[in-house]
């Protein structure tokens, strides 16, 4: 693959999950047990979520993960194949398959828990052993659900052409050299809070400056149904990028699908408000549906822009 650089419009690093997702009428307190829908078994994790997204766009896209040898296993193998994501990346064995169990209330919101299994066993030697996939990439997205030695060694790894976008999630201290490849780095306001405490502010601005100054060589912050603000370190770069309005049904890995459209569309060499700006509509169509990957649109499928008519 060395030969055949920007082969991939994105490469995918990060964790692959089996989904386990119940519907509740509301999340239980500490000590209370709720009835449930009948358990749903889908294919996720944001690395897998990732990449199906990016895929199902028509970007050219690669995953690099690890999943066990089990059913669940070949569950979320064949949905990245289904969805035309190259595989050769995706390693088997180290564990069971990472497991994420999902509760999802009436309004669309979810609580998740994270068993990461084979991701923990996504290893600084598997990204040594994959520097053909790393190599063929414009652009190479990661994720916090594997370790974040694994991560910074993807930083190590990347050429200089190589542009590179973290979504620091779950949210965990991140080193300088990590924070300084990231172009941009990718939080919501729950990551954005985590990853600044005390110094948070209250405006999604305050919070993009305060990012800014931790190393990062842009940031975009995601607002859920406000859309997301961008920011690049230039004086008034901070730019609003407004959603459209849809009817939500249930947020998972709606995030996922915003980070995956973000990268893609960085790497055809959008400015970044620009990429933010299509990135919401794709975010936007994922929660009108249920479900992680099940939800993510094709080009054809998004909502206009805000500012658009729609067509006759």
């Amino acid at each position: 693959m060395n030969d055949d650089y920007d082969r991939y419009d994105l490469l995918v690093v990060g964790s692959a999950n089996a989904d386990l997702v119940v519907e509740v009428e509301r999340r239980p307190a500490a000590g209370e047990t709720v009835l449930g829908s009948d358990l749903a078994v889908h294919p996720g994790g944001k690395g897998g979520n990732q990449a199906v997204a990016a895929a199902r766009l028509g970007a050219r896209t690669a995953l690099l993960a690890r999943v066990g040898d089990d059913a669940h296993g070949t569950l979320l193998r064949d949905a990245q194949r289904a969805a035309g994501v190259d595989t050769a990346g995706l390693l088997v064995g180290g564990a069971p398959t990472g497991v994420a169990l999902i509760t999802v209330d009436p309004s669309g919101d979810n609580s998740i828990v994270v068993s990461p299994g084979a991701n923990a066993r996504l290893t600084p030697e598997d990204v040594r052993a994959a520097s053909g996939l790393l190599a063929a990439a414009r652009v190479v997205s990661a994720q916090l659900e594997i370790p974040l030695d694994t991560v910074a060694e993807v930083v190590r790894a990347l050429s200089q052409d190589t542009r590179f976008v973290l979504n620091p999630s779950p949210p965990a201290p991140l080193p300088a050299e990590v924070l300084a490849a990231c172009d941009p780095l990718v939080v919501n306001e729950h990551e954005a809070r985590v990853v600044l405490g005390d110094a948070a502010g209250e405006t999604p601005e305050e919070w993009a400056h305060g990012l800014l100054a931790l190393g990062p060589r842009s940031v975009v912050i995601t607002l859920g149904a406000e859309g997301a603000l961008t920011a690049d370190g230039r004086a008034d770069s901070c730019v609003r990028v407004p959603s459209p309005k849809v009817a939500a049904v249930d947020t998972t890995g709606a995030g996922d699908a915003f980070t995956a459209a973000l990268g893609w569309r960085l790497g055809l060499g959008e400015e970044l408000a620009a990429a933010a700006a299509y990135a919401v509509r794709v975010g936007a169509a994922a929660v009108t549906r249920r479900g992680a990957q099940s939800s993510y649109p094709t080009a054809s499928e998004l909502p206009p822009a805000p500012a658009e008519v729609p067509a006759p």
